[in-house]
């Protein structure tokens, strides 16, 4: 008789998945927002803002609810660094100085790859069990990603003059977003979500500011150039887009672990093309609704309850 794994799983887990789709949502409109913010400021600098006003918003936050900020220890306090390191500095080091050799489509498609990395990492390191139907499940995402990014764009597969120093820069983000994943497990046990992703955003925000500083990035006159609508893109990138979305994520990463909470990342190019159709007047096709739906269908088997060991199932 089959077994299956109740983990998290059911009507109980519905409020998670939904935060999850949110978090994708959000994160695929930071992609219109940064377009509209594109060519306003310097990209070191406009991370280091957005991630300032990530700081400032989670401070205000628990100002508000009278969270104070815990003392972490010593050990935590080298862990959050790690995750600040590669989870926000890292990251948008490599993202930034990627894009100036290969084009957003074909680093998408690197990007795309973080629910199998993180899965595969999930499984190596932690030994998170998988199953055919999850390995299917995440085959299904990525194949779905890259058909709604091919469909915008034919020529991402297509590599220029000196763009491997920009898929290996881009694939740097998939290993840094890997360990913000994967190395928060103890942490988001101890000392929760809300506090994991402060400490993390302030320890990055502070690196970001540092390099911008040192590449001689930090001309904060640009900022009066600023029209409207490029200063509630900033806000949008770093209120929802960082604080409210890196808390959610990290709830979803502690209640249902790494590999279910990865596959929603591949709703990322979905949401952004969705929202570009909307908010920019871009244009849908049917490939993009054909690679919609492999990346719901990818979601749902990733999400089906596993295969559990001395648990039956209930008839």
């Amino acid at each position: 008789m089959k077994t299956v794994d109740r983990t998290c799983a059911g009507p109980s887990a519905v409020p998670v998945y939904c935060k999850l789709a949110a978090v994708t949502m959000i994160w695929g409109g930071t992609f219109v927002a940064g377009r509209l913010l594109a060519g306003s400021l310097a990209p070191l600098l406009a991370a280091s803002l957005r991630f300032l006003l990530a700081s400032l918003a989670l401070l205000l936050f628990m100002a508000i609810a009278r969270i104070a900020l815990v003392r972490p220890s010593l050990a935590q306090f080298a862990q959050l660094s790690v995750l600040g390191f590669f989870g926000i500095f890292f990251y948008n080091l490599c993202f930034f100085e990627g894009l100036q050799s290969i084009n957003a489509s074909r680093a998408s498609l690197i990007v795309a790859l973080n629910p199998a990395v993180i899965a595969l990492a999930s499984w190596a390191l932690f030994k998170e069990r998988l199953g055919g139907g999850r390995l299917l499940g995440i085959v299904l995402c990525l194949l779905g990603a890259a058909v709604v990014i091919l469909s915008r764009d034919p020529g991402a597969f297509a590599s220029g003059a000196g763009s491997w120093r920009g898929d290996v820069l881009i694939f740097g983000c998939v290993l840094g977003w890997g360990v913000y994943s994967l190395f928060s497990r103890n942490l988001n046990r101890t000392l929760g979500p809300l506090q994991t992703v402060t400490y993390s955003i302030l320890l990055g925000t502070a690196m970001l500011w540092g390099a911008t500083a040192l590449r001689g990035e930090l001309r904060l006159e640009a900022l009066s150039g600023l029209g409207l609508e490029q200063g509630l893109s900033l806000l949008y990138l770093g209120v929802l887009g960082s604080a409210l979305a890196y808390i959610w994520y990290y709830d979803g990463l502690r209640q249902i672990g790494a590999t279910r909470s990865g596959v929603f990342i591949a709703l990322n190019p979905l949401t952004a093309v969705l929202l570009g159709a909307l908010l920019l007047d871009e244009r849908l096709s049917l490939a993009m609704g054909l690679g919609g739906v492999l990346i719901l269908g990818g979601i749902y088997q990733c999400n089906k309850p596993l295969a559990s060991p001395g648990k039956k199932r209930i008839l």
